[in-house]
């Protein structure tokens, strides 16, 4: 790795081990890297902890910490990391280190710089969010079949609002989109019933990780 790589020096808020808990991932062993910041505000956050604090690492220090537990998957989530410059070359450095990466992304910033290497999960912010007004759709020609779009459902008038998305934009030709129920909000046999009603070609998802742990920070 050249010098500068080494000298990156990342916010990070945590990276631990658990098994991926969204996206077509789900239930694999993965190495979280937890980085801290985000631009947005999302009315149904459940990660306002990383928002702020953290601790700056380097990119040697946190590679190291990710080979100590042993895992091939690792997922760069937030927050939002590539609110940090340097998340660019972690990513690139996960994947020269043979590991399968993927990235939790909000889909407000740029995505084209992105290894090629790795899954981005984008979301897609719906009304309910507080957030759709930063959704930047100029990332969605730009999504492969490694990617996956990921739509967090509050009520029906956010269900409605994916289904005008997929349609307007072809999503599902594009990659993977899977919609989720906000926990607490939307009933998740009402978004899957929805689903098999108007025949939609995506995949309804639960955050297994609630499922298992609730709300517990670090799993």
């Amino acid at each position: 790795m050249p010098v500068a790589a080494r000298e990156v020096r990342l916010r990070l808020t945590e990276i631990f081990a658990s098994v991926q808990g969204e996206s077509t991932r789900v239930g694999l062993p993965t190495v979280f890297v937890r980085l801290t910041g985000c631009p947005l505000r999302c009315s149904w956050c459940d990660t306002a902890y990383a928002f702020q604090g953290g601790e700056y690492r380097t990119l040697d220090a946190v590679l190291a910490e990710v080979a100590g537990h042993g895992l091939h998957h690792v997922c760069v989530t937030g927050g939002e990391p590539l609110a940090q410059k340097a998340c660019l070359p972690l990513l690139t450095a996960l994947c020269d280190a043979g590991y399968s990466v993927s990235l939790e992304t909000s889909g407000a910033l740029d995505i084209a710089a992105v290894d090629p290497r790795v899954s981005r999960i984008m979301d897609l912010k719906a009304p309910g969010s507080g957030e759709a007004a930063k959704n930047r759709l100029e990332n969605i020609p730009l999504l492969a079949a490694r990617d996956e779009v990921k739509i967090v459902l509050a009520d029906e008038a956010d269900y409605q609002w994916a289904r005008r998305m997929l349609e307007e934009h072809d999503l599902a030709a594009r990659c993977a989109v899977l919609l989720s129920p906000v926990a607490g909000d939307l009933d998740p046999a009402a978004l899957a019933e929805w689903i098999v009603r108007d025949r939609l070609p995506v995949r309804f998802q639960l955050q297994l990780h609630k499922v298992l742990w609730n709300d517990a920070r670090g799993r």
